[in-house]
């Protein structure tokens, strides 16, 4: 993930000296990085990762699924009940809200699952074939939402609910990070509120990158603890929900993995759910914990379509049956979900306004320091809800969004005049209220462009979003170069004809609330004009739902 702001052409610049490529994660700043046949994956990272313009850069891991055992005479869903679901039906069977399950596909012909299904994708093999290859997905599915009160087969926590198949997997069921992360940026894009992923990938930047990314679109990601028995010591993350499993007794099982990640325990002992080919059978993991704790948040988001992903987070720690130690525990986290009482806490949640602004600061960047080209800048920011997205503002206009902690923004420095130049960042959250850093006042000094009668056009970019369906917030950005200088463009951005922002350098930036917009095909222009009077135009095609 390159800095926020880092310009293209310096993206690809400090790729192609490996002779590498990247591709773009749907509408987020994630990139696939493909590297030349023969050259080291782990050289390569070890050299990008120290890179001062990149977030971060980490090997694309292949992980097995959180799958344990499978015993095909068991046939009670005794999980329903532990944790309260027919109390929580009595309110909605989760309709309106679709489940994305990234997996091994899902069988399209179950009876229990064809009513549900809706249009996915198959990242592994870059098609709209999202068939079950494995068998793994069809269980999950069928354990987070095979079709309710059908009188045939089993009842999905969420059966009512849309599912949404996102085939991650190869035909062995093991899984890549970066088919994950492309699983859940399309699964955000196209509006699903809740994304399963049933692998253990909670200390992967990737995964826990794209997870976020989702979450800022009021979605929330849950994902298995493992089943390896054993301590994972990757850290707490707000950015995904990672789940252990319990038995009917409201023990942890003893293959269910745990550590400081785990943030809530579900029923994964003897599941019974839908199994590829039609049938039925009990499966055992945490890989069936985690589709029961997607499925009781997309109650919740049915019941109350107005919560904020954060909040129905906050009800589901809340209302959890606390084990174990008390408090948050590696174990079982915050507790074994309870669906009745997070029902219940929904229904009588009345949501106060948020009127308390965030606060952002500028960590590493002097008043007075003189800059020139890229320039790294970090920024603290913090909420009492949380932070939506930082502005990174140069003389007053927005030359890039990051909406990912810890914020951080490669600036270009030759985008204005050398002499002073005021630097600011602008926190938001959810509410929309706004903190504002104090002022960094640099001096840019860059090598002057010689001037020379100049007939050539701005070459410019839109690199954000990408043509297809957008959804939520939507972080609009474009680039552009010239042979005169970038200190000499001004740029404006247009949707649907109407002016949206405007400024001078080389890059551009505004937040596009796409909730407000008709439901439709949207027109993105990006304008941009060098000192010599010569201009250059582009357009991107977004639609919404």
């Amino acid at each position: 993930m390159p800095r926020a702001g880092l310009p293209a052409h310096a993206l690809r610049a400090l790729l192609k000296v490996h002779g590498a490529k990247a591709r773009k994660v749907g509408q987020s700043e994630l990139h696939i990085v493909d590297l030349p046949p023969g050259l080291s994956e782990k050289a390569v990272v070890n050299v990008l990762a120290r890179n001062p313009h990149l977030k971060f850069a980490e090997l694309d891991y292949r992980v097995a699924p959180s799958f344990a055992t499978n015993d095909p005479y068991a046939g009670s869903q005794w999980h329903l009940a532990n944790i309260g679901v027919p109390a929580a039906w009595d309110t909605t069977l989760g309709t309106g809200v679709t489940i994305a399950i990234l997996d091994s596909g899902v069988d399209a012909t179950h009876a229990d699952l064809a009513a549900a299904l809706v249009p996915g994708w198959n990242f592994y093999d870059n098609n709209s074939d999202t068939r079950d290859v494995y068998g793994h997905g069809t269980k999950v599915a069928g354990a987070a939402a095979a079709v309710a009160n059908n009188g045939a087969g089993v009842a999905g926590v969420a059966g009512g609910a849309r599912l949404m198949p996102i085939r991650v997997t190869d035909t062995s069921g093991l899984a890549y990070t970066s088919t994950v992360a492309q699983g859940l940026t399309y699964a955000a894009d196209r509006g699903a509120r809740v994304a399963n992923a049933s692998f253990a990938m909670y200390d992967r930047f990737s995964v826990k990158s794209a997870a976020q990314y989702m979450k800022d679109k009021n979605g929330l990601v849950m994902m298995s603890a493992g089943n390896t028995g054993t301590q994972n010591t990757a850290a707490a993350t707000t950015s995904l929900i990672t789940v252990a499993a319990t038995n009917s007794a409201n023990a942890r099982a003893s293959w269910s993995s745990y550590g400081p990640a785990v943030a809530l325990a579900a029923p994964g002992v003897s599941i019974y759910t839908t199994t590829r080919g039609g049938g039925y059978a009990a499966v055992d993991g945490t890989s069936f914990a985690s589709p029961v704790t997607a499925a009781t948040a997309a109650l919740l988001m049915s019941a109350r379509p107005e919560l904020s992903s954060t909040q129905v987070e906050d009800l589901l720690y809340r209302t959890a049956i606390d084990l174990g130690a008390a408090g948050r525990d590696p174990y079982y986290g915050y507790g074994r979900i309870d669906a009745a009482a997070a029902m219940r806490a929904a229904l009588s949640v009345t949501p106060a306004p948020d009127t308390q602004p965030p606060v952002a600061g500028i960590t590493n960047l002097a008043g007075g320091s003189v800059v020139s080209g890229l320039v790294p800048i970090d920024v603290a920011a913090s909420d009492n809800v949380g932070v939506a997205r930082v502005e990174l503002q140069v003389n007053g206009t927005t030359v890039a969004i990051d909406s990912t902690a810890p914020y951080g923004f490669s600036w270009d420095s030759s985008g204005v005049p050398n002499g002073s130049a005021s630097v600011t960042a602008v926190a938001f959250d959810a509410a929309g209220n706004r903190g504002t850093s104090s002022a960094v006042v640099v001096s840019v000094s860059n090598a002057l462009v010689s001037a020379m009668a100049d007939s050539t056009a701005p070459t410019l970019s839109i690199v954000t979003p990408v043509p297809g369906p957008v959804a939520g917030t939507v972080s609009v950005s474009t680039n552009a170069s010239d042979n005169g200088g970038a200190a000499g463009i001004e740029q404006s951005i247009y949707v649907d004809n109407v002016l949206k922002a405007s400024g001078k350098g080389s890059t551009l930036s505004f937040s596009w609330n796409a909730r407000k917009v008709a439901a439709g095909t949207h027109v993105i222009e990006a304008r941009a004009r060098d000192a010599a009077g010569n201009t250059a135009s582009t357009t991107t095609l977004v639609t919404t739902n």
